[in-house]
């Protein structure tokens, strides 16, 4: 993982621009509230300089999506007959929003409740207690009949690519099908060939089926049905980890230009830092089932305040040899705790270096503790300069 985010940073460097070209008498202004750009349909690969959202998060933009204090337990059996049922903590008090046209990266080791998250704001689970706000609307409690209209400004793009479509359907029927289901009707021909020039696909890929593509141009497919209503939010749950390293950088790269060119909000899970930071304008780090900092991506990867986001970006490779004997590798000792039974007090504490007395009494909350930092919640955060981290 670290050698293959390496290789993509230095993929990304250069770039992969995506420009593509609409069927003949198509409209592209007309299609796309957002305004997108004719640049997006030039029907090519072009390389070129990879381009970013750079504005600060949250200032001017209207908050799209709001996770206000969500909790998600699982309820457990333990084995045996008299077995007594004890709750799966995946999310414990997770709040945060999403601007429109923001990408805010979620990063954290596995089983932290990245996906969890996830779930909970395209409502395909309910939360324990907390609330889901979306587009000023509380969704938290709204039945199936009630979703369906807000979930066409909602989707999904899912990790595995090969298991996320119908091996049994064309392509062409698998990225109209949310036309299908939300306006009725069968969409046309032109409608499926405009989705797969969207994403750099011919319109011709439309007879074919998922097995006769690639990873990364399932990968693409994907992201075509995502787009096919129009949506404000798309999550990206892992949308390139099952890909090679130059796909990846390709995706990276159509996912940046078509957040820019249509107005997309994202939320982008990932465990690789490199590539949040190429695409996200703020992080939050989770650590068994909460935030534990959050930030600018520069707040957060150039200088770190919380003892776990120093040691994950400390893991980062960097490509500069000066840069890199600079820096400090931090080593975490011990397993992560079992969110069944979490540490009391700060859940870090038991792998962190600075744990005293009052880390195992108090819960830290996530909150602005030192200047040019982002929210942090630690009782002693440390600001660290990160030798090498700008890219």
């Amino acid at each position: 993982m670290v050698v293959v985010g390496w290789f993509v940073s230095q993929l990304l460097s250069p770039g992969w621009s995506v420009h593509l070209r609409p069927p003949a008498g198509t409209s592209r202004d007309a299609e796309w509230p957002h305004g997108a750009a004719s640049s997006l349909w030039e029907g090519r690969l072009a390389c070129g300089t990879m381009t970013s959202n750079g504005s600060p998060a949250g200032t001017a933009r209207e908050s799209l999506v709001r996770v206000e204090d969500a909790v998600m337990h699982y309820p457990v059996r333990m084995e045996g007959v008299m077995g007594r049922r004890r709750r799966l903590r995946a999310v414990d008090g997770v709040s945060f929003s999403i601007s429109e046209g923001e990408a805010l990266g979620l990063v954290g080791e596995s089983g932290c409740g990245k996906s969890t998250v996830a779930k909970l704001i395209m409502r395909l689970l309910s939360p324990t207690s907390g609330r889901i706000v979306f587009m000023g609307r509380d969704i938290t409690d709204l039945g199936r009949r009630e979703l369906r209209p807000i979930r066409r400004n909602m989707q999904i793009v899912f990790q595995d690519p090969f298991a996320s479509l119908n091996p049994g359907m064309k392509v062409g029927d698998i990225v109209t099908e949310p036309l299908l289901v939300h306006e009725g009707g069968r969409p046309g021909r032109a409608r499926a060939a405009e989705l797969l020039e969207l994403v750099g696909l011919d319109p011709g890929d439309a007879v074919k089926y998922p097995h006769e593509f690639s990873g990364g141009q399932r990968q693409r497919i994907s992201i075509a049905r995502a787009l096919a209503l129009r949506p404000k939010l798309l999550v990206l749950d892992e949308p390139v980890s099952a890909l090679d390293v130059s796909i990846q950088a390709q995706i990276i790269n159509l996912l940046i230009e078509l957040k820019n060119e249509l107005g997309l909000a994202y939320l982008f899970i990932a465990h690789d830092l490199s590539v949040v930071r190429h695409v996200c304008e703020r992080v939050a780090v989770m650590y068994l089932g909460r935030i534990v900092e959050w930030g600018k991506r520069e707040e957060v990867f150039d200088r770190p305040s919380h003892p776990y986001t120093q040691a994950l970006v400390s893991a980062v490779p960097v490509p500069e040899p000066l840069s890199r004997a600079e820096r400090r590798r931090i080593l975490l000792e011990g397993d992560v705790p079992s969110p069944m039974d979490p540490p009391s007090g700060c859940r870090f504490r038991t792998r962190c270096w600075k744990a005293q007395e009052r880390c195992g009494s108090e819960t830290p909350r996530l909150e602005h503790r030192l200047p040019g930092s982002g929210l942090s919640a630690c009782f002693f955060p440390e600001q660290t300069a990160v030798p090498g981290a700008a890219p």
